[in-house]
């Protein structure tokens, strides 16, 4: 693969029965843009047969390309060795469940085109009971990011996220979270690093054939706890 222009990292993990389908309707929304991509799939030993599907489909697609992890290691970790791996200077990544549609991708691509360093999507929630758990996670969330690191980005855990590779790189190299916490350090060393960012407003579609993970109480207590520490250390946080 040579003169690749957009890179689509997919980290996953126990992605279970509809994880082939959704790379396909991914693949479906690239075909139509006039660019040249790669799909970098970072499977981060799953105990489903995620892995073998991902065999399976890089087996299949010309232009993708597979990492293993020898043991799990989490989603920040898998999106990071997604990003360092991929050729695209455009490089991205989509929660690839798909509650948030594959079809925001042109969108993100045109932001990063028009000069902006980093897209994030910015959800929003269907009215309904199916979504409400997310929905009091991800606003408590936000709030405390926003009062405790002064950033203005309102939806940090958003897994929607574009960026121009040669721009994120240096800021990736400081990144220390593995897991959830990432996209918040990603975020806020960004914006304390004078990256442009923008923001992307994209609707949330609960999957109703999949369990939530989020839950309310313990998630935001854990993510409070790293938020102090990580605000101690500030922009200069190594």
């Amino acid at each position: 693969m040579t003169n690749i222009n957009l890179s689509i990292i997919l980290a996953c993990y126990n992605e279970g029965p509809t994880f082939e389908k959704s790379v396909l309707e991914i693949i479906s929304v690239l075909k139509k843009i006039k660019r040249k991509w790669e799909i970098v799939f970072v499977e981060d030993k799953s105990e489903d047969s995620t892995k073998k599907t991902v065999e399976s489909l890089v087996s299949k697609i010309p232009n993708a390309k597979a990492i293993y992890h020898v043991k799990n290691q989490g989603r920040g970790k898998s999106v990071s060795d997604g990003i360092w791996a991929a050729k695209g200077e455009i490089c991205g990544y989509l929660d690839v469940d798909l509650e948030v549609s594959a079809n925001y991708i042109p969108i993100f691509i045109n932001e990063i085109e028009n000069a902006v360093d980093m897209a994030v999507g910015k959800r929003f929630y269907e009215g309904n009971l199916k979504s409400i758990s997310r929905f009091i996670a991800s606003k408590t969330y936000s709030i405390i990011v926003r009062s405790f690191l002064s950033i203005p980005i309102e939806d940090t855990e958003a897994g929607y996220k574009f960026f121009r590779r040669s721009k994120i790189l240096p800021i990736l190299s400081k990144t220390r979270d593995k897991g959830w916490f990432w996209d918040t350090e990603i975020c806020a060393r960004s914006f304390w690093a004078g990256l442009k960012i923008s923001q992307v407003p994209v609707l949330f579609i609960r999957r109703s054939d999949k369990k939530s993970t989020v839950r309310l109480i313990p998630d935001t207590f854990d993510y409070l706890v790293k938020i102090i520490k990580f605000k101690s250390k500030g922009p200069r946080a190594k």
